[in-house]
């Protein structure tokens, strides 16, 4: 079994050595035809045979390579030798032909080197003019080029030439435009050009330049327009005022030009709508023929003469210029933004109102002349430019110029206390509100402002008034006035309109009922009512607001401001009982003028008087009240005089027997009284009445503290008798009618009291006095229980002072007042109790 195996493993062998033996020869004839491929290459291409050198030595086979280049070579050699072999012969007659040709070779040699001599010789100074010639052709073509580049490239340089001399002019956009032709259209024809790449560098720097220098401008524009605003503002008030037919005030003394539309010199024009170009000519030849003058601020009067109107005092080319040009380069939000920002901190600084502008009009004007200038710049960029100033951003701007001018004013206002500045101050208000609505800005705030400083102003001119209403009343003799003459009748009537037909027609002398005060304050009255509706003009009232107003300003005039004067004056203590009287007297004339006041103020505000929505004046009652408290004063001004006489008095309290006849004091007292009412004849019969009345009760009830003073001890029955005298005195007094329509025995009811008193005990009628003591209908009703025992008691001490009593009826009567003493105190007692 071991036989049969090994002799497998040897045919195993075999096979593999007979394999690996036909794959070397494998491989040796792939090496072979590659080798004969390339020597084949080598000696077939005409081209580098690199390619071919290279896959010799990228190979390991370079060795067997150089072996089979080396055989091919003896292989060639070989054939060589055998081709030489066999041309032997031939190729010494060829030796043998060449040698018999050289020497004709070298005679034509020599003839050929004759002629070329000859020929040279000939030839050169064509040559010569051929050299030349080639030269002025290169020369020509050169030039031609040149030409030809130089028609290329001179056009771009007339451009950037024209580019760099509006740039030095000033002219931004169209430099900017020329830029844009520039970069666009020249330069492309001229790329392959190093100068080209150069300005194309140049360009983005150019525009950049251009964009800062227009900025430069807006900067300057924006600092020049907020300093000349004031002017540019004075101009624009000036013609509203010349307008509207108002007083500018001391900015408007010159004398007063048309402003016509077609000018020499105007503004410079806006932007084209479809190119944004601005027009420069007319703004260039202007800043030639002006070498001093400001070239932002325009001369406000034209060649021919004719004032400018307030925008044409402007130029407004920088904004035009720069706002395209940043349109232009693609940045217009960021320009629109830029100068938005910027006028609106201007308009906050113009807002900003000047120091002390409460002390005179000259500061509001500037003020006002300030915003107006402000604003109308703002109104022509809206109305010239689109999109850089629009409607919302003016509203905005408007609602914040108006907020913080209302509260300016409002402010320095309130310092104000002359009513001739605050006059003036609303004169310019209007005149600034006339202005913005010409330029399409509502002034509705300002006129509502103007209604609260209205009130102000009346606040002001009522203080004023109070100074004239006391005058007026210091100045007065309070008597009624007295005229000689026509003349000075009609002097008095054409102050206060005095009607009654029988003075009219009484001879002169004549006396009115009232004195100097009533015209001059009906008079006062008056101009105080023109006083406010002067204010009230040019406010776009109608005429029933005006009516309401001035009703209501004269209502606080007579009620707050004249009454209280007339009160002061009616409280004086310096005051005669004839002047309180004469002032009474004044108060019911005064009342009366109420109704042609109102008929005034109806004529001079135009509104029907009878409507039922007009305020009616409080005058009527003001004067009620003060003829009031003035009757109050005479009361108690004539209680006080019969006070003063009464102090005089000097009852002998313990007086035996009386005098038989009245006081003296008293009859002074009633003489005064008597003379007293005669000037009571111009007072109403009530006023007189009433204070007829007030007098006899205070003296009554004078007489009556007499008797029931505490100081008084003692009153004897004499002192009794003597003061019943002085009472009926009174008494007559009373019955004589010294007012008219006082006959009706209610004066007497006046003494009642002290009479009833006195007949008690004059007649001694104490029986009926205790036996109806309490009952409503008794003889004595007037005198009360107590006042009876004062007195009692006094006469009973009168009598105790009596050292000797020897008289029995003495004695008997002075038991019998101790006696009704007794029973007139247990009465009272009882009456108490049941009580």
């Amino acid at each position: 079994m071991a036989e049969p195996v090994r002799k497998n493993s040897h045919d195993v062998w075999k096979k593999l050595a007979t394999a690996v033996k036909e794959s070397e020869f494998v491989q040796q004839e792939s090496i072979y035809a590659k080798h004969e491929l390339l020597v084949n290459e080598i000696e077939t291409t005409d081209v580098s045979l690199s390619t071919t050198l290279r896959a010799v030595y990228d190979g390991e086979e370079h060795k067997v390579f150089m072996e089979h280049l080396d055989a091919r070579l003896k292989h060639h050699d070989k054939e060589i030798e055998r081709m030489c072999n066999y041309h032997y012969q031939g190729f010494i007659d060829s030796i043998r032909e060449l040698l018999q040709v050289r020497n004709e070779a070298q005679n034509l040699k020599s003839e050929i080197e004759a002629t070329n001599e000859e020929l040279q010789k000939s030839s050169q100074i064509l040559m010569k003019k051929g050299s030349e010639l080639v030269t002025s052709r290169k020369i020509q073509r050169n030039i031609m080029a040149a030409v030809e580049h130089l028609e290329l490239c001179l056009p771009v340089l007339e451009k950037f030439g024209k580019l760099r001399e509006q740039m030095n002019d000033k002219r931004y956009y169209p430099a900017l435009k020329t830029l844009e032709q520039l970069e666009h259209v020249y330069l492309p024809r001229v790329s392959r050009y190093r100068f080209s790449q150069m300005m194309s560098e140049t360009i983005p720097k150019l525009r950049e330049e251009i964009k800062e220098a227009s900025m430069s401008d807006l900067k300057d524009f924006l600092e020049n327009i907020r300093k000349h605003s004031p002017k540019i503002g004075q101009v624009a008030m000036r013609h509203a005022a010349e307008l509207n037919n108002i007083d500018s005030g001391p900015s408007a003394q010159q004398p007063p030009k048309v402003i016509k539309k077609k000018k020499k010199r105007r503004a410079p024009k806006p932007p084209n709508p479809f190119t944004g170009e601005v027009e420069e000519e007319d703004a260039v030849e202007d800043n030639d023929e002006e070498d001093d003058a400001n070239p932002f601020l325009q001369p406000t009067e034209s060649e021919e003469g004719e004032e400018l109107s307030a925008q044409d005092l402007v130029d407004f080319s920088p904004v035009y210029r720069c706002f395209h040009i940043y349109t232009v380069l693609g940045a217009r939000e960021t320009f629109v933004d830029y100068y938005r920002r910027q006028r609106r901190k201007q308009a906050r600084l113009a807002l900003q109102p000047p120091t002390n502008m409460h002390a005179s009009v000259e500061h509001y004007r500037v003020y006002f002349q300030e915003v107006v200038g402000f604003l109308v710049v703002e109104d022509h960029i809206l109305n010239t430019t689109s999109g850089l100033v629009d409607r919302g951003y003016m509203d905005e701007l408007w609602d914040m110029c108006i907020s913080k001018i209302v509260a300016v004013l409002r402010t320095h206002t309130a310092y104000c206390t002359d009513a001739t500045l605050l006059l003036q101050i609303k004169n310019v208000i209007i005149l600034f509100s006339h202005t913005l609505k010409s330029y399409g800005f509502t002034a509705g705030k300002l006129y509502d402002l103007l209604v609260e400083v209205r009130d102000q102003y009346n606040e002001i001119i009522m203080q004023k008034w109070i100074q004239v209403f006391q005058e007026i009343f210091a100045q007065d003799n309070y008597t009624a006035i007295s005229v000689q003459t026509q003349e000075e009748y009609l002097d008095v009537t054409s102050k206060y309109p005095y009607k009654d037909e029988e003075f009219e027609k009484s001879p002169f002398p004549k006396t009115f009922p009232f004195s100097q005060f009533v015209p001059k304050i009906y008079i006062q009255v008056k101009e105080y009512i023109y006083a406010c509706l002067k204010f009230s003009e040019d406010l776009h009232l109608s005429h029933s607001e005006v009516n309401d107003m001035i009703r209501k300003s004269a209502n606080i005039l007579l009620t707050r401001t004249l009454g209280g004067c007339l009160s002061e004056l009616i409280r004086r203590p310096e005051l005669t009982l004839l002047q309180l009287i004469q002032i009474s007297i004044n108060m019911n004339y005064l009342e009366q003028s109420c109704e042609y006041l109102e008929q005034f103020i109806s004529n001079i505000t135009g509104a029907d008087r009878e409507s039922v929505h007009v305020t009616k004046l409080h005058g009527t009652a003001m004067f009620k009240d003060a003829r009031s408290e003035a009757e109050d004063q005479i009361y108690y001004k004539l209680n006080k005089k019969i006070d003063d006489i009464l102090e005089l008095a000097s009852y002998e309290w313990t007086l035996p027997e009386p005098k038989g006849h009245a006081s003296g004091y008293l009859v002074d007292l009633i003489a005064f009284l008597q003379s007293t009412f005669m000037s009571f004849t111009n007072l109403p019969d009530k006023v007189a009445r009433t204070a007829l009345m007030s007098a006899c009760k205070h003296l009554a009830q004078r007489m009556m503290d007499f008797l029931l003073d505490n100081e008084v001890k003692a009153i004897s029955l004499g002192a009794l008798h003597q003061l019943n005298l002085d009472l009926m005195q009174c008494e007559q007094f009373a019955n004589s009618e010294p007012v008219p329509g006082c006959n009706d025995g209610t004066l007497q009811l006046a003494f009642i009291d002290l009479r009833q008193l006195l007949d008690l005990f004059t007649t001694e009628d104490w029986s009926a006095y205790l036996a109806d003591f309490g009952k409503l209908d008794c003889k004595y009703l007037r005198v009360p229980g107590q006042r009876a025992i004062t007195l009692l008691e006094k006469v009973n001490t009168a009598d105790r002072k009596k050292i000797f009593t020897f008289k029995k009826n003495e004695r008997d009567k002075k038991k019998l007042i101790e006696t009704v003493l007794r029973q007139l105190r247990q009465l009272v007692n009882e009456s108490q109790h049941q009580n």
